[in-house]
């Protein structure tokens, strides 16, 4: 896009500039949308679906779950009084509302370099709390808050807004379960059942949630409550009232109420989450209780763009840039990674009966959906559950499944444990594939999979390999699901594939891609791994021309070792009279793969200096891949400065 311009294949179509409504832009701050009056509160929604609409168009992001909030946002923000009331928004994809009523109505850069990061930001605003966008942790933190803030004396409230989505990880669950115990701390729990997370909702709750949704009688029950309590009594026992009033399955109608209030909280539901007046009188009830409160909102994601509404996938959960009247993406996708692997997974699948794909509650987005609809009965969906996926994968491989566990590579880290002591130490046969591996860089500090080498090498038995083109995947892919007892690992970056990248020879120690196949006198080799394979490619191609007709007879050879983990004794033998050794790797440098070269090469006493391109320990803020590849150094002109620094060339 240029000058507020987008290129369609060719063709240029004009939007215009992206500005907020009038009562939208009469917001600052919580205390401009207290001063609105009830009736203007439909318009200003109306304002806020369309400014979404057509910012997030011209920049990607997280439209249908901002979308399916608005009016509950709105709610939160009139009944409550943050910043001294705490708003914690669970995952925060849905945060977006939120940032627009809190002063920030500038989307511009929304996901970009110096703009609005996609998630709450604690350096944006007093207003956000949780930048931490893995789901599920919402109520621990108002758990955590609540009971601190009870030991010093404030009473101001803790609202946790979380999906149904979530509450299908059982961190959720054991916070409800602690939270539950003090009926003293003021904690409000919002449950935004939208009946999806990315794709609908899976297992029980959902089930039961999706019942509550549907019943007609629990309808007649809600209508006839919802009379009384805009008018007397207790929320709960006016609902109970109602309930039990129209004589019509006494059962069903109890249910809901009776799950969390075997818990030990207090429930208000259901609630439309798109009526202002219900919701806002729902909160206050829910704030005037005291104690631990579950109000049940149920919401529509994609609320008001019909392209979302008949998105039956996900409801256009994240886009990319797209045309805003129609939702068609403006540039097409090119073939990406994870097309690769959804294609070879279900080739596999039709070989090895044996196969099982699993996922937390990301079907789609990690390529397993092609699978499902193929085997339906062979692809398993756990929800947002990382560490019970691990752990049940241990379990099916032990009754004779090959497990596949596909998922985001920041979401592993959830599950450390379960993969070093579930599957790991009893010889699992259990391959993961890893999506967005490395610097995935506009999400944000907590989407970048870049942990995953480093907390992995330190598994036992567990094999890693990070292919750099589409050949170099299925050919991984079909490797690991051939190793029955240990764990193997294949990561991967976010995006488009590069074109095929051909290796000289294809060795003991990896492929190598230019240079010498054997040891040479004066020779410096790049072992560009995975994504930076191109990168070693082009850096070696410019020192090599720098020292041609130079006295030096320096030979400058790259090889990508695919499987990067344990580290091969042949690889270490091979760099034994080498000059210098450079690797180039898209994770942590601290006990990433270079870490673990120099402890093999320590072990095998080859002394040969390696300098390590990779990511340094800290967190990295939002940005494009490109730019953050190169302030971190990994882009080909400072692997070139390096080797040259080095040597003095």
């Amino acid at each position: 896009m240029k000058n507020g311009k987008h290129t369609i294949i060719g063709t240029m179509v004009e939007f215009e500039k992206v500005t907020p409504g009038p009562l939208l832009a009469s917001i600052s701050g919580p205390a401009d949308l207290k001063a609105l009056r009830e009736e203007q509160l439909p318009q200003l929604a109306q304002e806020i679906r369309k400014y979404l609409v057509d910012a997030v168009s011209r920049t990607g992001g997280h439209l249908g779950p901002n979308l399916g909030v608005v009016e509950l946002t709105m709610a939160l923000h009139r009944v409550f009084d943050s910043p001294a009331d705490t708003l914690i928004f669970d995952t925060g994809h849905q945060a977006y509302v939120h940032k627009l009523l809190t002063g920030r109505l500038d989307f511009t850069q929304l996901r970009q370099a110096g703009g609005v990061s996609g998630y709450p930001s604690r350096a944006e605003s007093e207003h956000d709390v949780v930048e931490n966008s893995h789901a599920s942790t919402a109520i621990s933190w108002a758990d955590g808050i609540s009971r601190e803030r009870a030991r010093q004396g404030n009473e101001r409230h803790v609202v946790a807004v979380i999906g149904d989505g979530a509450l299908t990880g059982g961190m959720a669950w054991e916070a409800i379960n602690n939270l539950a115990e003090s009926d003293d701390r003021n904690v409000v729990i919002v449950v935004n059942d939208n009946g999806r997370s990315y794709a609908p909702t899976i297992g029980g709750l959902a089930h039961h949630l999706d019942a509550l949704r549907t019943s007609p009688s629990y309808e007649k029950a809600l209508a006839w409550g919802k009379k009384h309590l805009l008018s007397h009594g207790k929320p709960g026992e006016v609902a109970f009232e109602a309930l039990h009033g129209l004589k019509t399955g006494v059962r069903e109608l109890v249910a809901p109420n009776a799950m969390f209030a075997e818990l030990g909280l207090k429930y208000i539901g259901t609630v439309d989450g798109h009526d202002s007046v219900a919701l806002e009188t729902a909160l206050q009830r829910a704030k005037s209780l005291g104690g631990p409160v579950l109000v049940h909102v149920i919401t529509q994601k994609g609320r008001g763009y019909t392209p979302a509404e008949e998105d039956v996938a996900d409801r256009f959960h994240a886009v990319g840039v797209i045309h805003p009247e129609t939702g068609l993406p403006l540039v097409p996708s090119r073939f990406g990674w994870t097309a690769v692997f959804a294609d070879e997974i279900v080739k596999l699948a039709d070989e090895d009966p044996t196969i099982v794909g699993v996922t937390a509650a990301m079907m789609a987005p990690v390529g397993l959906k092609p699978m499902f609809e193929k085997y339906p009965d062979r692809v398993v969906d756990v929800g947002i559950a990382e560490q019970h996926a691990v752990t049940a994968a241990a379990g099916m491989a032990f009754a004779g499944a090959h497990p596949v566990f596909a998922v985001y590579a920041t979401f592993l880290n959830r599950a450390f444990d379960q993969v070093l002591m579930d599957v790991a130490l009893h010889k699992a046969g259990v391959t993961f594939v890893l999506d967005r591996a490395g610097v995935t860089g506009d999400d944000g500090a907590s989407h970048n999979g870049m942990w995953d080498i480093s907390l992995m090498s330190m598994i036992p038995g567990l094999e890693l390999a990070s292919p750099r083109d589409e050949a170099t995947l299925r050919a991984a892919l079909q490797r690991a699901v051939t190793v029955k007892d240990a764990p193997t690992l294949i990561r991967y970056p976010k995006g488009a594939l590069p074109d095929p990248i051909l290796a000289l020879e294809s060795t003991e120690f990896g492929d190598v891609l230019a240079g010498s196949v054997t040891q040479v006198a004066d020779e410096v080799v790049i072992l560009a791994t995975g994504s930076l394979a191109e990168t070693g490619l082009e850096a070696a191609f410019q020192l090599s021309q720098a020292v041609e007709g130079d006295a030096s007879d320096l030979t400058i050879t790259v090889i990508d070792p695919l499987w990067m983990l344990p580290v091969k004794e042949n690889l270490v033998k091979r760099l034994a009279s080498a000059k210098l050794v450079v690797c180039l790797e898209d994770g942590l440098e601290t006990g990433g793969y270079a870490a673990n070269l120099r402890e093999e090469m320590a072990k095998q006493k080859v002394f040969t200096p390696v300098v390590s391109k990779g990511i340094p320990k800290q967190f990295l803020q939002h940005a494009s891949r490109g730019q953050i590849i190169h302030e971190l150094g990994l882009d080909t002109e400072a692997v070139v400065a390096t080797v040259r620094d080095y040597l003095a060339l």
